[in-house]
């Protein structure tokens, strides 16, 4: 295998990125230079890999064998090249967004923040590419570990709750339910391998299958499901290009993809469907769906509604694996990769509003959008595809989403969906008629331009791929139907 297509080297490339960046930290134009570098070479790298996934190949990495059976191993399968498409592509548009922000907040410690995000990108291709239980939680943990620092980075009072916050609710789900649902399944099985059909299949009953199902579900606390989602709204403190990380590249992207990895390729699909042990994780979801939709609603604050709404958006994904079909797996996947473009856009938008306008707040908003169209046109694009409207690519997978539940004649689930979609329309609407149809309430004597350029040209990106993904969404429609082939 050459360089080219080692998945190793999607590691290495960010890892490296992270001496350079901290190496080039007292000359801020070459720091940047190397961040966004770092971030086009990751991008590239992992294209190589596309096309061997796409042609049914499966690129592998050995990286340490640590006892016998027992190995640190990469491997490309078609949910982790989607889940790397999209941290890796994100990365570059959030490292534009980043040094507008940065500079026009004048943020302090801007090496160390872009220190981190390189860190956090390596751990997150190696959640993408993890080849079983053992490298895929070694790389989760790294995660959390490396975007503690972005969550605390203002260093005020608040900022350090936030962070006690974070690092209780991840760690505690993480390394006193995941690890033990981990150390149960390999000693049912004696493998911790990634597998087609997974590898519990006669394992255990059904009543084990259900609460090992438990542990996964509640320890891979990234999910954010209700009651162990209250890390993700306290992040919030954060900067806004550190929101956008944790709501729509990397964080929760990790979560709903390790949910997923783990009920195709270890549970099996087939071998969990109409098992009575687990027809209560899709009612969690449900309830997590619809309770921070209404949570969303009740929010004044911008981004604690962006917050909620991640935690609704982030059940979608756990909802549809739970539907036990093979379009709703697909929806899944499809999933992942459209929240990450619409919300990354919703988070650009409201960074760069308190940029410009210094407005935090749902009903100081009124007005805005004349003062800052290009901003608020990228946000309404957003929040359309949150809602599921076309042409945006929200609205291909809750087609599919759907369409698993209704071929299952899952009549609630479907209920739910819909409950959602309304709820969706109902805290976002608002803020795009106030932005474009109401005056402002300073009467306009405080007017104020577009945030500066780096951040318009990333939110402008972001919006733009989310209305491209509705017309050419080949390439993860592709990787979504090939997930279950293995």
């Amino acid at each position: 295998m050459t360089l080219a297509g080692d998945p190793a080297v999607a590691l290495a490339v960010p890892a490296l990125g992270a001496v350079l960046i901290a190496l080039a930290g007292r000359w801020p134009n070459l720091r940047e230079t190397v961040t966004l570098a770092t971030a086009a070479l990751l991008f590239a790298v992992v294209l190589t890999l596309l096309p061997q996934v796409l042609a049914g190949e499966r690129p592998a990495a050995l990286l340490l064998t640590m006892l016998p059976g027992l190995a640190l191993e990469l491997r490309v399968e078609p949910l982790g090249m989607l889940f790397a498409l999209v941290a890796s592509g994100l990365w570059i548009v959030n490292s534009v967004y980043s040094i507008g922000y940065m500079r026009a907040n004048a943020e302090q410690h801007q090496t160390r923040f872009y220190v981190c995000f390189a860190i956090a990108l390596a751990s997150t291709m190696g959640i993408a590419f993890a080849g079983n239980l053992l490298t895929l939680f070694l790389f989760y943990e790294a995660l959390t570990l490396s975007t503690y620092p972005l969550v605390t980075h203002h260093g005020t009072p608040e900022a350090k709750r936030a962070g006690r916050v974070y690092l209780g609710i991840l760690l505690g789900t993480s390394i006193g339910l995941l690890l033990l649902a981990i150390v149960w399944t390999w000693h049912l099985t004696g493998t911790l391998e990634f597998r087609a059909g997974g590898i519990l299949a006669g394992t255990a009953s059904d009543a084990v299958i259900g609460a090992l199902l438990a542990l996964y579900m509640f320890g891979i606390g990234k999910a954010a499901l209700m009651p162990l989602h209250r890390w993700l709204p306290a992040a919030m403190v954060a900067p806004t290009p550190v929101s956008a990380l944790l709501h729509a590249v990397a964080v929760v992207k990790a979560g709903v993809f390790s949910v997923v990895k783990v009920i195709v390729y270890v549970f099996g699909v087939e071998t969990i469907a109409g098992m009575a042990s687990v027809e209560w994780l899709p009612v969690v979801a449900g309830i997590t769906i619809v309770t921070a939709s209404i949570i969303a609603l009740r929010s004044d604050n911008l981004k604690r509604r962006l917050a909620y709404s991640t935690v609704s958006q982030l059940s979608y994904v756990v909802l549809a694996a739970a539907l036990l079909t093979p379009v709703s797996v697909m929806a899944a996947a499809l999933h992942i990769a459209v929240h990450a473009v619409s919300k990354i856009t919703l988070f650009f938008a409201a960074g760069a509003i308190y940029t410009a306008a210094h407005k935090t707040e749902v009903s100081q908003l009124a007005g805005v959008g004349r003062r800052m169209p290009v901003t608020m046109i990228a946000f309404t694009i957003g929040a359309l595809s949150m809602i599921g409207v076309p042409p945006t690519a929200g609205f291909i997978s809750k087609w599919y989403l759907l369409a698993g539940a209704m071929s299952t004649q899952q009549f609630a689930a479907a209920a739910v969906i819909v409950a959602s979609t309304l709820l969706n329309a109902a805290y976002f609407v608002p803020i795009v008629h106030a932005a474009f149809f109401k005056a402002p309430a300073d009467g306009g004597h405080h007017a104020h331009g577009e945030a500066p350029a780096p951040m318009l040209v990333a939110l402008a990106l972001t919006a733009a791929a989310t209305v491209a993904l509705f017309f050419w969404p080949q390439v993860p429609l592709q990787l979504a139907r090939d997930l279950l082939g293995g």
